[in-house]
């Protein structure tokens, strides 16, 4: 149960981790990053995508620092970490292949924000475990709202960079598995019961990249990212570390003839072999002090390894080009900004913000279920109207207690991944799997680059009575804590699979749970006082849960 015990170790890093990093009003202070994606101008749109990038901080002797930003193909999106063979073909929107040789440095080097555990995740596989077959059951698939099926590049669509299927494709989402993955799963998945896994309910709680996840950089563009330096970050110096990749990036030594896609597997006309040159890094030393500091570079210093396998930087060589725009070391282009020529510029600024984001309007409940609602809010201007915000925080709560800025890190994360828009775009999300008749709180606030919060906004709405024949699927733990992605509930059933179905008094308590359980929980479900008490049972439980190593 390895896996398992460093998802659970997972939960509880994120949850003490992660909150620092994102906001301290006391504290302002900014890395700025820039840095212009170069398009290949000779090739097609279909084989000319934007650069995957990531972005890591490395103290003086090495150390891995934090990650401070990963685009949202590979941080939300889990393209390192999706069903398939890594060596599928690929093409437009393309959704199979465990994409293990996109950051392979950045992958074995990883870890969250003061630890110096290499973070690993549980591995993604197709439900009926056919690796090698690009069409799966229609019942072991559920309709995908961001990639497209596979393409052949004949079709009119692969050039257009459009999905093939206008009314949206199908894809099986997988399941984990016992083996380990460097990449997070996909984040943005919703669990349909009747096709997916049960599991794909865990792939956002365990990918914690969602609040440094952007859009891939379009290419030609000047593109900047923000990191908020941590308030307990000592000064001194620190280096930057830049990972690109790109797919059909092919020169003479990584060529598709040297590195083509699966020859014997079905559907294996669909696609283009994708594996050109591998990932190439930057680097750029700065420091982090009273004063500020700027450091640049033009050279990559290095690249991954071709097939994934080690996190080692081989040193510049023949191999990768140097003379194309787009290609190989060139994939970031040169910029030139008053007296400074760049491919990354790295600006650590210790000035204060003097205003925040303004508040999210508008904000309102629709509830059409007994167990969803719908919330949409419009987004608000960002520095008294300098600009668009860079994302949005979400807590919710069962009951009717305000949620403030002292209690807003208490409420349940729903784990979204909500689009920026232009201020004034509307923006509607789902909170998913609630209690019928039950009362809610939401709250949302929007955070600039430097992650300075502003004021939070908040709703209060009651969900439906349950339909006649409604089948109550909550249980004792979900009715106390208001919803099935509450952290102690998601450590209370880790505790039951892990723990208590091995052992034959563990499956009677299961079996005699699930057959006492519904009833008592609709009793508890509709009183706050009697999901308050089964909060202070429950506690010493999920306490005990955490301590055990499984």
């Amino acid at each position: 149960m390895l896996v398992v015990r460093r998802a659970a170790a997972l939960f509880a890093t994120v949850a003490v981790i992660a909150a620092p990093a994102l906001a301290q009003a006391e504290d302002k202070r900014c890395v700025h990053v820039d840095f212009k994606p170069a398009p290949r101008p000779d090739l097609a749109p279909g084989r000319n995508p934007g650069n995957q990038m990531v972005a890591w901080i490395e103290d003086a002797g090495g150390a891995f620092v934090d990650t401070i930003y990963i685009t949202a193909q590979t941080g939300t999106y889990g393209l390192g970490n999706r069903p398939g063979r890594v060596d599928f073909n690929s093409g437009p929107f393309w959704p199979y292949g465990r994409r293990t040789t996109t950051f392979p440095v950045w992958a074995h080097k990883k870890t969250l924000f003061g630890s110096s555990d290499l973070l690993e995740f549980p591995e993604i596989a197709f439900q009926n475990g056919d690796d090698n077959n690009l069409s799966h059951p229609f019942n072991q698939s559920s309709r995908d709202t961001h990639f497209c099926r596979p393409m052949m590049a004949t079709e009119p669509a692969w050039d257009a960079l459009s999905c093939a299927s206008p009314n949206g494709v199908f894809t099986d989402k997988g399941a984990v598995t016992a083996n380990v993955s460097l990449y997070p799963p996909r984040q943005d998945a919703k669990r349909v019961p009747s096709s997916d896994s049960d599991s794909v309910d865990m792939y956002p709680v365990l990918n914690p990249f969602d609040s440094i996840s952007q859009a891939t950089p379009k290419n030609g563009e000047l593109a900047q990212f923000s990191w908020p330096i941590p308030p307990n970050l000592p000064t001194g110096n620190y280096t930057l570390w830049v990972e690109v990749s790109r797919e059909f990036d092919h020169n003479t030594a990584y060529s598709a003839a040297a590195r083509p896609g699966p020859d014997n597997i079905p559907w294996k006309e669909y696609g283009d072999a994708y594996r050109g040159q591998p990932s190439v890094l930057y680097k750029v030393a700065f420091s982090v002090g009273a004063t500020s500091s700027t450091g640049t570079t033009s050279d990559y210093v290095g690249y991954g390894d071709p097939d994934g396998l080690d996190g080692a930087i081989r040193a510049p060589d023949g191999t990768i080009t140097t003379d194309i725009t787009g290609s190989g070391a060139q994939r970031l282009g040169l910029v030139t900004d008053g007296g400074d020529t760049f491919r990354l510029r790295v600006v650590a600024s210790p000035q204060t913000a003097s205003v925040t984001p303004d508040a999210v309007t508008s904000l309102e409940a629709q509830t059409e279920t007994s167990r969803a609602a719908t919330i949409k809010f419009l987004s608000p201007l960002e520095d008294e109207g300098h600009g668009k915000v860079k994302g949005y925080e979400v807590r919710f709560i069962a009951g009717a207690t305000p949620i403030t800025d002292a209690t807003f890190e208490q409420g349940i994360d729903p784990h979204l991944f909500i689009e920026i828009g232009d201020p004034g775009t509307m923006h509607t999300f789902a909170l998913e799997r609630l209690l019928p008749d039950t009362e809610y709180t939401v709250g949302i606030r929007a955070y600039d680059d430097c992650r300075n919060t502003g004021p939070i906004r908040s709703l209060t709405f009651r969900t439906p009575e349950r339909t006649v024949g409604e089948v109550d699927a909550c249980f004792i733990a979900t009715a106390a804590y208001g919803s099935v992605l509450a952290n102690d509930v998601d450590m209370l059933r880790h505790f039951r699979d892990a723990v208590l179905k091995r052992t034959v008094l563990g499956e009677l308590a299961i079996e005699t749970y699930y057959t006492f359980g519904p009833p008592v929980a609709g009793v508890i479900g509709e009183s706050e006082l009697l999901r308050w008490t089964a909060r202070t049972i429950l506690g010493p439980l999920v306490t005990w849960a955490r301590a055990l190593h499984f």
